[in-house]
């Protein structure tokens, strides 16, 4: 199929795309890396009167230091975050997730900020945020406001976002140097969506002992998941193999996905045991 007819606008720098953002807030679509948004306008799922085009706002593809911690520009395309030396020592997760998202010539177009901005449920980025608490930056032609990762999705597909603001940077703070991580998810094929994937981390005190745990899941609901029992159950142990099936079985109990044409919930209730438990134990050193 073809899209609809738009009008196309290709701004150069943010303050002018904020400008067409604000001009037709409700008329209008962002393009990102377009992976998600080019088939929704070929099937006509997506019918905006304007697309702004965010490809030559360079200043939004930068990936840099942030008070120990790291800020991707919303432009930051996802092959460039996955090969970055800073993201793999300030935080590896974004990188284990990024193994996931399709296939290299995806993650090539494809970018941080439209993932997140998107909101598939399915989708790993979104996760990953929610696991580190991280901060997401909107910004309009009024200001700009932080929103915390977790307040982000407010539902299927939809975010916080204001019709006229952008999502113009993820920052992600500093972790703590026993702080340990893992993303693991099942899907029919790689490159596939996930059926159900889990974003895992960990934080250990001096005497290895557990004492902040995360498990953030795709594919279980209308956006992220946390399995907070699960987490707790993990605080004050070891890791040890007893603690790990504690928490899976804890996970099996809390979640409750929906069925659907690909699978159905107790399946993957099931599978978000079975995929907690092997990134507990890639995470734990």
């Amino acid at each position: 199929m073809k899209p609809p007819l738009f009008d196309y606008r290709s701004p150069s720098s943010l303050d002018e795309a904020l400008a067409l953002r604000s001009e037709y807030a409700y008329d209008s679509v962002v393009l990102a890396g377009g992976q998600s948004l080019m088939p929704m306008l070929n099937l006509r799922l997506a019918r905006p009167a304007v697309l702004i085009d965010l490809g030559r706002v360079a200043e939004l593809a930068e990936i840099s230091e942030l008070d120990g911690g790291v800020s991707l520009g919303a432009m930051a395309r996802q092959r460039s975050a996955e090969r970055s030396d800073l993201i793999r020592e300030r935080a590896p997760l974004v990188q284990q997730a990024l193994e996931h998202v399709g296939h290299p010539t995806i993650r090539n177009r494809g970018t941080v900020g439209g993932s997140v901005a998107h909101a598939d449920p399915a989708a790993e980025l979104p996760a990953v945020c929610v696991a580190l608490d991280a901060e997401l930056v909107a910004r309009g032609v009024a200001g700009e406001r932080t929103i915390a990762a977790e307040d982000f999705a407010v539902g299927f597909m939809t975010t916080a976002l204001a019709p006229d603001e952008l999502l113009v940077e993820v920052r992600i703070p500093a972790a703590a140097a026993t702080f340990r991580t893992a993303f693991v998810e099942i899907a029919r094929r790689h490159g596939d969506f996930a059926l159900v994937g889990v974003a895992a981390a960990i934080a250990l005190d001096g005497d290895g002992l557990i004492n902040d745990a995360r498990l953030v899941f795709t594919g279980v609901g209308l956006m992220p998941v946390r399995a907070r029992e699960a987490e707790a159950s993990l605080v004050g142990t070891t890791g040890d193999a007893a603690a790990l099936a504690t928490a899976a079985g804890l996970v099996t109990g809390e979640l409750q996905p929906r069925t659907d044409a690909h699978a159905s919930g107790d399946y993957r209730r099931r599978v978000a045991g079975v995929i907690t438990r092997r990134a507990l134990e890639e995470a734990m050193p």
